[in-house]
């Protein structure tokens, strides 16, 4: 069984025309939709498949400004508000508490690190706050074990990856917006250089504003158009467990596993960072890009193998406009996970936490992640092509920051002042030699 899904009917007519479409409805694409619905444009959400069926239902839910790069921090704290006013806008549950995430470690150097982080967290008003031995072990505990010490961030929190995508293009609904499911999006068509329509296999919708928003797609797609930036992706395997484990933290994160509450009283068991590199063209084509993050990354990730390059997502290929795509192929990006990590996953997990050894295995499954060099998203309208807007890149960190990440999408295309800086989310940052710089936090 792969990672659970609430599905949803949308609309089953495509619209001949729109202020903006948006290419993907993961979080991100669904959070823009909906913000740039609820500012009162005529949009169009376009997806290949499910709602929310890839990486943005296949995720933790953790949604944390804790260990955030600098340079995410800002648009990480407007999120947590921002989850909060889309439930209470919608009127249904996303699944998102703010029921505080815990660190334990029996390291000093992680614990010199998150200190470190905390300092500079503080002083940008973020309630992080270090634990001592006695502390650690009284909130671990669940672990039945000594902890050198930890990190509790009581305004952190969680949400649903099952429903919360679904949920939010249920406000785009809502708001007036159409949403298209199972309608891939081919490309781009120009005039003067300009956008003036996506072409989707239905049919064409005439537009002078695109963003897209289609995660691991994202490269192949603006390739079509000539727009060349470093994308990697990496194969995330993960597991849930059917509820009756009592007694546990809502989110819990160590070196050996992490567990996190799911809204049907289960848990999702991970081990952070762990993943396999399956190669593509893409990754094959920014091998050197990626040399500095891969390079600290070596313990954690491993090389995997074909899958990847037979979903044909990250391709270098041109397609037709007439003809059948690589989106059209493969509806719903479902890879298989990795059995090792699985295995390893559920004994470190019950090793870790006793009380998980009277669960049984629910799901699981595994999930592409985005990642450009400095594991930092691209934000940003000035792609090359007047009119396209570029949201990807969310390097594993994109649920949490979602509804941010709409918002300054909306923030931008609407004129108004955005929530957040926008520079560091500018694509220009991988020209030249900035690329596999990254932020002291």
């Amino acid at each position: 069984m792969s990672a659970p899904l609430h599905l949803i009917q949308t609309d089953p007519d495509l619209p001949a025309e729109a202020d903006v479409v948006i290419i993907g409805a993961g979080i991100v694409g669904v959070s823009a939709a909906y913000w740039l619905s609820r500012g009162g444009m005529k949009v169009v959400l376009l997806e290949k498949g499910s709602v929310g069926a890839e990486q943005s239902s296949r995720n933790w839910g953790w949604c944390r400004q804790q260990n955030r790069d600098a340079r995410e921090l800002p648009l990480s704290t407007r999120s947590l508000s921002l989850w909060e006013d889309m439930t209470a806008d919608i009127g249904e549950s996303l699944g998102f508490r703010r029921c505080g995430l815990l660190y334990l470690t029996n390291d000093q150097a992680e614990l010199d690190g998150w200190n470190k982080w905390g300092n500079f967290a503080r002083g940008e008003g973020v309630d992080t706050r270090m634990l001592n031995a006695s502390e650690a072990a009284q909130r671990g505990r669940a672990t039945q074990q000594k902890w050198l010490g930890g990190v509790w961030s009581p305004s952190d929190g969680i949400a649903d990856p099952s429903c919360a995508a679904p949920i939010i293009a249920k406000g785009v609904l809502k708001h007036g917006g159409h949403v298209i499911q199972n309608c891939a999006a081919r490309g781009v068509e120009l005039s003067a250089g300009a956008v003036c329509g996506v072409i989707t296999e239905r049919g064409t919708i005439r537009t002078r504003q695109v963003v897209m928003a289609g995660g691991v797609w994202a490269r192949s797609f603006l390739n079509q158009l000539g727009i060349n930036f470093p994308q990697a992706s990496v194969r995330s395997s993960i597991l849930s467990v059917k509820p009756g484990a009592k007694g546990l933290p809502d989110a819990l994160h160590t070196t050996k596993a992490s567990v996190t509450k799911r809204g049907d009283g289960g848990y999702t068991l991970a081990i952070s960072g762990n993943g396999r590199v399956d190669p593509t063209p893409g990754i094959l084509k920014s091998t050197v890009q990626f040399l500095p993050m891969f390079t600290r990354r070596w313990r954690q990730l491993a090389p995997g193998g074909l899958q990847a390059w037979r979903y044909g997502f990250d391709t270098n290929h041109k397609w037709r406009m007439d003809q059948t795509t690589p989106m059209e192929k493969t509806r719903i990006l479902d890879p298989k996970p990795d059995n090792n990590t699985i295995k390893a996953t559920l004994k470190n997990a019950q090793s870790l936490l006793p009380e998980l050894k009277k669960t049984d295995i629910q799901a699981k499954w595994a999930g592409y992640i985005d990642s450009t060099p400095d594991g930092v998203p691209i934000i940003d309208s000035d792609s090359g092509v007047p009119g396209l807007f570029v949201a990807t890149g969310f390097s594993g960190h994109g649920f949490g920051i979602g509804p941010g990440a709409g918002h300054l999408v909306a923030d931008i295309i609407l004129g108004r002042t955005p929530i957040t800086e926008v520079e560091q989310y500018k694509m220009s940052r991988f020209q030249a030699s900035s690329w596999g710089k990254v932020s002291d936090f």
